[in-house]
C-alpha cells in the first residue's frame, strides 16, 4: 500500500503525463532529455510512464551489472510480469568462445514474448554487449515453436521426430535446456524459453496434464494449461535468418538510454575489435561436447546500420545529453528534476536520525526500503531506543539506490545503504547438470566402482542382475571379489553395502570371500573406535554429574548488542545463538560445538555469549591457536563492544612480559572482563577472579597437552567451541551426547559471492588484476605453494608492479618473522602478500579482496574453498583467480575441481562438497590422526557404519548407567532384520529403464525410516514415472515389514513356499526375552492364532507361520504382533 501512494505522486506528475501523451501520438518521434535523476529515481519515472502508456519500452544501460540492478528495481516497482532482462549470450562478456546457457534462455524467453500480432506494455532491459548480437527473425522463430495444450491429442512419434529435428537430444532424464525424455506415458522436455522444464503426462495419446518440474529433484512444482517449446535460437538458425534487435522489436517501442553516446561508442568499438576476437573461432555451450557452428561477422551488428535504425524510434535519455549530436534532430523537451543521492551515514545512527528529523521538519515524507521486513523493525527499535520519534513509511521491497526528491518532498532511503551492506541482484539461471558435481552423483554407483559390504569387505560393483527364486524374478546387485568370486546382494539388504570413498587416487585391496581378513580388520577398527569413544564418554559423564552456573535471561543491553549486528542473522545463526543462551541459562555446564563455513558469523555468536557472561559479572576467556588470530579477534570484539560497559584485552607474543604481568594481575582482580589469547592463557600464572565462559576457536589446531589442560578447566565452566573445518559428520552424531552441536550452513544473505575465474598463467592478466585491486585501495594475496621458488615469484611480481610493496610469508620462516609479515600486511604496509597456503588458516583481513592462486590444479577442493574464503569479507566485490595450465591438458579430476569452484561462487555452496573432501582426507578429526589409516582400508562410509555400531555396543554394555534414560526410551534389541523371499519384488524395467536410476531408487527406498517418508516417496515415484505397478507396491510393503520385524526383535525373516520363518534374537541371554514385546508375542501365539508355532533349532528360537502367500499377509501378521499404544487403539 505504502508504495502505491509514492508511485501515485509520479504517475500524476504533469511532465510525465506530457511524455506519455507524446509517445502515443503518431508520426513525430520524440527526443527527450530527463535531467538530474539520481539514485533509483529513474526507476520510479520509468514505472510511471510504463503505467500511463500502452507501448513497449527498451532500457539501455552501460553494462551488465547496471542493467541487472535496473531490471530488479523495475520488477519490484511495477510488479509487472513482462519485464525482461536481455543479456549477451556469452559466458564472459565480449569473449565469443563460450555460450552461457542461462543467458541464451533469458534471451529466448524475452524474444518470444515480443512476437505476435499485438504486443504492448512489455519491457526489455539491456546493455551494449547484448545489443551487439543479432537475433532471429520473428517469422522463423514462430515457425519453429511447438505448442502443446491440455486435452489435445498428440501424434507422439511425429512429435518426438520434430524435437530431434529442432536439435533436442533424447536422454534418460532431463537436466538442461535442449533435452527431452520419454518414460511410459510421461514426456519431459526442457525448452529454451523457460527456466524450468515441462512434464507432459499422456493418457494414451491425449494430454492429461502439463506440469513444471524442478530438474534437480525431478519433482513437479505446478500445473499449466498450455506451453510453447522453443529450440536454441543462438545455434538453431542460420546467420541469414538473423536480424538486428531494433528490426525485431514491434513499431510501438520506445528506446530509453542512460547514455546514448556511450552505447554507440561501445558498439563501434566492438565492431572494430570483432575480427581479432573471431580468430578464437568455434563456440561451445558450457564446455559441452557439442561444438556448434562457426560464428561469423554477420552474426553481429555494424555501428552505422544500428544508428540509422535507432533514429526511427522515440528516444529518451536520462544521464547524458548526446541525443542531438547522435541523431542530428531537434530536442523536443528537457525536463529538470530535483533529486539527489542518499547521503552516506557510515552506520552512524545519530547522523541518520539528525538528517531525518531535519527533513521531516521541512515536511518531507520518509520512505525506507528493505528487502527483509525484519530490518525495518530493527530500525524502528533503534529509533525507539534513543527516543527519537521518527515517523517513516516502511516499504518491504528493495530498490538498489536511495534518493531524495525535492519536488515531491519525499525521501527514499534503502536499508542496505544505511547499514552499508551489499545489495545483490537476482538473474534467473537455467539449471545445468554438468556444472554440479552433486552429492547425489558422488553417491551413485557405476559398474567398476569399489563397494564395501559390512560382512564381506571391499569388492567391485558390476551391475544389477535378475535372479530366479522358486519361479519368480528378483533383482540383486552383483559384486565381484578376489579370484572372481561373485556375491549377489538382494535389494532388501542394500543398506549393507556402500560406495567406497577413500583418499583421491588410491584404490583399495579387494577382499577374498570367506576369509577372516575383513572380520579382523573390522574388529580392530571397532576396538580402537571404542577406546577413543570411551574416554569421551567418561568426560561426558563427569560433566553431566557436576553443577555449573546458570546465567540470567537476556538484559536490554544484550538485545541492543544483537540489533547492532552488520549482517542479518541467518536462521541457522539465530538457532545457534538461542542454543548457546539456553545452555548458559541451564545449571549443567555448557559444552557446545559450533561448526560453520568461513565467514558465516561464528565469531558473532562468541561475542554474544561472552557479553552475556559479562552481563552476570563473570569473566570470559577466548582461546585462539595463533598470535595473529588473537590480535584479530581482539579488534573484532573491541569494535563490536565499544559502546558497551565492558573491558577487552589480549595476550600474545607481541605483548612484552611487563604488559602480560599487568594483564594477569587485572584478570585476578576482575578488572578485565574479556581476555583473548593464545595457549599462554592456560599457564599456571593465569588466575581468573571468576571465569564464566571459555570460548575456543579452531579447536582442531591445538596440541594434545593444551587439550589436556583444557579438559581440567572445562569440567565445570561453560565452554563454547568454534570450528570451520567440519569434523566428520558421524563422529558428531554418534557422540551426539558427548557434546551439543550447532551447524551453521547458510551464509549471511547479503554477503557478496566471490567472482571466480580460471586463467592460464599470463603476466599481464596477473598485473591487471593486482592493479585493479590496489587502485581501489585494496590488497592482494598471491598464493604460490612452493617455498623454494617463492622468492623468485615475489621478484617476478616486483618486476611486474615496481611501484607496489610486496611482502612474503611462508610456514618455514621463523615464528616471529612470519607473524611480523602478516602483521604488516594487516597494518597495510604491503599491497601484495606473496605467500604459501599458510593464509588458509583463519587470517581475516577485510581489506584484501583479491586472491590469485598459482598452480590451482595442485590443490584439493577444500583447500581452494578455504583459500577463497579469505577474501570477500567486507561489502566490496571480491575476486579469486585460479591460475592453472589450459583445461585441455589437466587430468579429469583437477579439471572438475576447478570447474566446480568456478560454478559454486556462492558462499556455502561449495560447503557440502568441500565437507566431503575433508571427510575423505580425515581432516579436522576429534580424535587425533589415527582414523585416516582405517578409512583408507575400509572406505569412509563403512567407517561411519562401524563407528555407529561400536557406539551402540558401548552404550548397552560398559556405559549402561550413563545412558540409562536413553536406553529406556528406545529399546532396540535388533539393529537389522534380513528378509529372504521367493516373491517377485522389484522395480520392473518397463517402469524404470535406466539401471543407475533404478539402483539409486532402491538405495533411497532402503534408507526410508518411517511410513510417512515412504508415502511421500511413493508420490514422488508416481510423479516421475506414472502409476505404481504391483511389484513396486510389494517392495514398499516388504520394507515396512522389515521395520516392524526389527521392532519386534526378529533378526531374520524368510518367506518361501507360503511358509514364513521368523528368527528371534540369536543371543539367548539377551534382555529381550524378558521384555514386554516378547511376552506379547507369546501371548498372541497362544490365544489368537492357529497357524503359528514356536520351534527351536540348536540354540536359536524361531516362529513358524503357515499360509503366508503375499507380503500383505506378512504385514498384517506382524502388525497384529505389535503392541498398540492406547492412542492407536482408539484411532
Amino acid at each position: 500500500m505504502n508504495l502505491e501512494v509514492l508511485q501515485g505522486l509520479y504517475q500524476n506528475d504533469i511532465r510525465l503525463k506530457q511524455i506519455a501523451a507524446g509517445i502515443t501520438l503518431p508520426g513525430h518521434k520524440l527526443r527527450v532529455y530527463l535531467d538530474n535523476l539520481r539514485g533509483s529515481s529513474i526507476n520510479f519515472i520509468a514505472a510511471a510512464i510504463w503505467k500511463n502508456t500502452d507501448v513497449n519500452h527498451v532500457f539501455i544501460l552501460n553494462d551488465k551489472e547496471e542493467a541487472a540492478y535496473f531490471h530488479n528495481d523495475l520488477e519490484h516497482l511495477t510488479k509487472g510480469l513482462d519485464i525482461f532482462f536481455f543479456p549477451d549470450s556469452f559466458k564472459r562478456t565480449g569473449y565469443f568462445n563460450e555460450l552461457n546457457s542461462s543467458h541464451v534462455m533469458l534471451r529466448t524467453e524475452a524474444l518470444t514474448k515480443f512476437t505476435g500480432k499485438k504486443v504492448n506494455k512489455k519491457v526489455l532491459v539491456t546493455y551494449p554487449e547484448a545489443l551487439f548480437e543479432r537475433v532471429v527473425n520473428p517469422s522463423s522463430l514462430s515457425d519453429n515453436m511447438i505448442s502443446i495444450k491440455v486435452g489435445e491429442t498428440l501424434d507422439v512419434d511425429a512429435l518426438l521426430e520434430q524435437f530431434v529435428s529442432l536439435g533436442f537430444k533424447w536422454e534418460d532424464f532431463v537436466y538442461e535446456p535442449g533435452q527431452f525424455a520419454m518414460r511410459g506415458g510421461i514426456l519431459d522436455i526442457y525448452s529454451f524459453g523457460n527456466e524450468h522444464p515441462y512434464r507432459i503426462e499422456l493418457f494414451d495419446t491425449e494430454v492429461d496434464s502439463i506440469r513444471i518440474f524442478n530438474p534437480e529433484t525431478q519433482l513437479s512444482e505446478r500445473k499449466l494449461l498450455q506451453v510453447s517449446i522453443l529450440p536454441n535460437i543462438e545455434t538453431k538458425f542460420e546467420t541469414e535468418e538473423k536480424i538486428s534487435l531494433l528490426e525485431y522489436l514491434p513499431e510501438n517501442t520506445v528506446i530509453w538510454a542512460k547514455d546514448l553516446s556511450f552505447t554507440t561508442g561501445r558498439l563501434a568499438k566492438m565492431a572494430q575489435d570483432l575480427p581479432e576476437k573471431m580468430e578464437i573461432g568455434q563456440t561451445a555451450i558450457d564446455h559441452e561436447e557439442a561444438m556448434l557452428k562457426e560464428i561469423s561477422k554477420a552474426d553481429f551488428e555494424t555501428g552505422n546500420d544500428w544508428l540509422e535504425r535507432i533514429k526511427q524510434r522515440h528516444l529518451i535519455e536520462w544521464y547524458n545529453h548526446s541525443l542531438a549530436k547522435i541523431t542530428g534532430d531537434e530536442i523536443d523537451a528537457t525536463f529538470l528534476f530535483a533529486t539527489e543521492e542518499q547521503p552516506v551515514f557510515n552506520r552512524q545512527f545519530n547522523m541518520l536520525i539528525a538528517d531525518l528529523q531535519k527533513r521531516i521538519a521541512q515536511n518531507y515524507v520518509a520512505y525506507i526500503f528493505a528487502e527483509n521486513p525484519k530490518q525495518l523493525e530493527r530500525l524502528r527499535s533503534i529509533f525507539d531506543d534513543v527516543n527519537a520519534s521518527i515517523l517513516f513509511v516502511p516499504v518491504s521491497s528493495p530498490i538498489s539506490k536511495g534518493f531524495i526528491d525535492h519536488d515531491k518532498k519525499v525521501i527514499c532511503y534503502t536499508d542496505h545503504q544505511i547499514f552499508q551492506r551489499y545489495h545483490k541482484y537476482n538473474v534467473k539461471q537455467a539449471y545445468s547438470k554438468s556444472k554440479a558435481l552433486t552429492l547425489r552423483a558422488l553417491r551413485e554407483l557405476t559398474p567398476g566402482d569399489f563397494v564395501t559390504h559390512i560382512d564381506h569387505g571391499v569388492g567391485v560393483y558390476s551391475g544389477l542382475q535378475k535372479i530366479e527364486v522358486n519361479g519368480s524374478v528378483q533383482e540383486a546387485i552383483r559384486i565381484l571379489y578376489k579370484d572372481n568370486d561373485v556375491l549377489y546382494v538382494n535389494i532388501n539388504s542394500l543398506h549393507k553395502i556402500s560406495k567406497y570413498t577413500g583418499k583421491e587416487g588410491t584404490s583399495p585391496r579387494v577382499n577374498k570371500l570367506g576369509s577372516d581378513a575383513w572380520q579382523k580388520l573390522k574388529n580392530k577398527t571397532k576396538k580402537q573406535v571404542k577406546d577413543i569413544a570411551a574416554d569421551l564418554i567418561r568426560l561426558y559423564a563427569k560433566r553431566k554429574a557436576s553443577e555449573g552456573f546458570s546465567f540470567s535471561p537476556d538484559s536490554y543491553l544484550q538485545t541492543e548488542l544483537e540489533a547492532s549486528f552488520f549482517y542479518e542473522d541467518t536462521p541457522d545463526q539465530g538457532k545457534a545463538t538461542a542454543d548457546v543462551k539456553r545452555d548458559m541459562e541451564s545449571p549443567a555446564p555448557m559444552d557446545r560445538l559450533v561448526c560453520g563455513d568461513v565467514g558465516f558469523g561464528k565469531t558473532e555468536i562468541a561475542v554474544r555469549a561472552a557479553f552475556k557472561a559479562v552481563g552476570d559479572s563473570k569473566q570470559a576467556a577466548v582461546l585462539v591457536p595463533t598470535t595473529i588470530l588473537a590480535f584479530q579477534h581482539y579488534n573484532t570484539f573491541k569494535e563490536r563492544l565499544k559502546d558497551f560497559p565492558c573491558n577487552v584485552d589480549y595476550v600474545n607474543r607481541f605483548r612484552s612480559a611487563k604488559e602480560k604481568k599487568e594483564i594477569f594481575k587485572k584478570l585476578e582482580e576482575g578488572k578485565i572482563d574479556i581476555v583473548i589469547g593464545t595457549h599462554g592463557l592456560l599457564g599456571k600464572e593465569v588466575k581468573f577472579k571468576d571465569l564464566g565462559i571459555l570460548i575456543i576457536d579452531e579447536e582442531q589446531k591445538f596440541g594434545v597437552s593444551s587439550k589436556e589442560k583444557l579438559r581440567e578447566l572445562k569440567a565445570n565452566v561453560d565452554t563454547l567451541t568454534l570450528t570451520a573445518t567440519p569434523i566428520p559428520r558421524t563422529l558428531q552424531f554418534s557422540l551426539m551426547n558427548a557434546r551439543d552441536l550447532s551447524i551453521i550452513n547458510t551464509p549471511p544473505p547479503n554477503r557478496q559471492p566471490v567472482h571466480t575465474e580460471v586463467l592460464v598463467f599470463d603476466e599481464f592478466a596477473i598485473r591487471d588484476a593486482i592493479y585493479y585491486e590496489t587502485e581501489r585501495g585494496g590488497q592482494v594475496f598471491f598464493v604460490h605453494n612452493r617455498v623454494q621458488s617463492l622468492p623468485e615469484m615475489a621478484a617476478l611480481l616486483r618486476n611486474l608492479c615496481p611501484d607496489l610493496h610486496i611482502g612474503m610469508a611462508h610456514g618455514q620462516m621463523e615464528g616471529h618473522l612470519l607473524e611480523e609479515a602478516l602483521y604488516d600486511f594487516i597494518e597495510r604496509k604491503y599491497d601484495v602478500l606473496c605467500c604459501t597456503n599458510i593464509v588458509e588458516s583463519g587470517v581475516d583481513i577485510a581489506n584484501a579482496n583479491t586472491i590469485i592462486i598459482n598452480n590451482a590444479h595442485q590443490f584439493g577442493l577444500s583447500d581452494l574453498h578455504q583459500l577463497r574464503g579469505r577474501v570477500g569479507r567486507s561489502n566490496k566485490k571480491a575476486f579469486c583467480y585460479l591460475v592453472a595450465p589450459p583445461m585441455s591438458l589437466l587430468p579429469n579430476d583437477s579439471r572438475k575441481r576447478l570447474q566446480t569452484l568456478e560454478q559454486f561462487n556462492e558462499l556455502g555452496s561449495g560447503f557440502q562438497i568441500a565437507m566431503r573432501d575433508l571427510d575423505i582426507r580425515g581432516a579436522g578429526n576429534l580424535l587425533g590422526g589415527e582414523q585416516s589409516g582405517f578409512i583408507a582400508e575400509i572406505g569412509f562410509e563403512m567407517y561411519q557404519k562401524i563407528l555407529a555400531e561400536a557406539m551402540r555396543e558401548l552404550k548397552t554394555t560398559d556405559f549402561k548407567d550413563v545412558f540409562k534414560d536413553e536406553l529406556d526410551r528406545k529399546k532396540d534389541y535388533v539393529t537389522d532384520c534380513t528378509i529372504d523371499t521367493d516373491l517377485e519384488i522389484l522395480i520392473p524395467d518397463s517402469y524404470v529403464e535406466n539401471i543407475t536410476e533404478r539402483l539409486s531408487l532402491y538405495t533411497q527406498l532402503d534408507d526410508l525410516e518411517t511410513d510417512a517418508e515412504q508415502e511421500l516417496f511413493a508420490l514422488e515415484l508416481q510423479d516421475r514415472f506414472g502409476p505404481i505397478p504391483e511389484q513396486v507396491k510389494d517392495l514398499f510393503t516388504t520394507l515396512r515389514c522389515r521395520r516392524m520385524a526389527c521392532d519386534l526383535g526378529f533378526e531374520k525373516l524368510i518367506l518361501k513356499n507360503w511358509q514364513m520363518r521368523l528368527y528371534f534374537v540369536s543371543n539367548p541371554d539377551s534382555p529381550y526375552f524378558e521384555s514386554e514385546t516378547f511376552n506379547h508375542i507369546l501371548d498372541y501365539i497362544q490365544k489368537r492364532t492357529k497357524n503359528a508355532r514356536l520351534k527351536q533349532v540348536g540354540k536359536n528360537f524361531l516362529l513358524v507361520v503357515d499360509n503366508m502367500k503375499k507380503m500383505k499377509d506378512v504385514a498384517s501378521f506382524l502388525d497384529a504382533l505389535t503392541i498398540k499404544q492406547p492412542s492407536e487403539l482408539s484411532a
